[in-house]
């Protein structure tokens, strides 16, 4: 694992090592860190998977489908994706 050393001014310091007491689930204010490094990702990942999507939305054209069974469609969609999750 590479080491990486950063500045902060006291106050985020602070911040810091209350998160990892208070919380009781990082190990260290690396571990924190990492924690919200993994989640920023995963956050950019998300936008671009979006931005991607309007995307193509928008560069589909217009749909001669109706509402309502766009609707419908997306529903049994939602179902079926909570069915397989158990919710």
């Amino acid at each position: 694992m590479a080491t990486m050393n950063i500045s902060v001014p006291d106050p985020m310091k602070d911040w810091v090592e209350a998160q990892v007491e208070e919380r009781g689930q990082y190990s260290s204010a690396s571990d924190y860190v990492r924690d919200l490094i993994r989640r920023d990702q995963n956050e950019q990942d998300q936008i671009k998977a979006l931005q991607t999507a309007i995307t193509k939305g928008i560069e589909s054209g217009v749909s001669d489908r109706k509402v309502e069974d766009v609707i419908k469609q997306a529903r049994a969609k939602a179902k079926a994706k909570a069915a397989k999750h158990g919710l």
